[in-house]
């Protein structure tokens, strides 16, 4: 029996690589500083009429050199599928934080473009979620711990690009 991994890699025996104690604590432990620091966080936005998505958005959005870029750009970047960005992306353009463009270099593409209000918006929320950020994460960190979790982050980040092909095709990956 071959066993596939979420990557689409192929290993023989269907036996499961089950975690050992420490493994466990570290992926366990992950879980919940996630939604620990999601639920924190959601909090701290809810008032100023922004999701964690939207947010995040918003940010990609106003850091790209024109303050646009490609929806799929956009999802793949904060983990979002299709459908769901484009919800998102919908209800972002109807209050009038998001426009939608064609692309000058792929006509049948579209850009999500920052609008003026967008990056108000954005100005406004901006100061009490870098503090909520230092709050619950960053001032709980010793220099070293921050370093490691930069590290980790990139290490696990890694193969996201050859896991977005993977999602994107056929269903055989590289």
């Amino acid at each position: 029996m071959v066993a596939t991994s979420p990557t689409g890699e192929h290993r023989q025996g269907g036996e499961p690589r089950w975690l050992n104690d420490e493994e466990e604590a570290a992926w366990r432990g992950l879980l919940l500083v996630h939604a620990h620091v999601t639920a924190l966080l959601t909090r701290q936005l809810a008032p100023t009429g922004l999701s964690l998505h939207d947010y995040g958005v918003l940010v990609l959005l106003s850091d790209s050199s024109d303050g646009s870029c490609r929806p799929f750009e956009l999802g793949s970047t904060l983990g979002i599928e299709k459908t769901r960005l484009s919800h998102q992306l919908r209800r972002l353009e109807e209050r009038g934080l998001v426009s939608r463009r064609r692309c000058p270099t792929d006509q049948r593409g579209w850009l999500i473009a920052i609008t003026d209000a967008g990056r108000q918006m954005l100005e406004s929320a901006a100061p009490g979620h870098v503090e909520a950020v230092r709050d619950v994460f960053v001032d709980r960190l010793d220099e070293h711990q921050l370093r490691t979790m930069a590290e980790v982050a990139a290490a696990v980040l890694s193969g996201r690009d050859a896991e977005a092909a993977c999602d994107e095709d056929d269903g055989s990956c590289p």
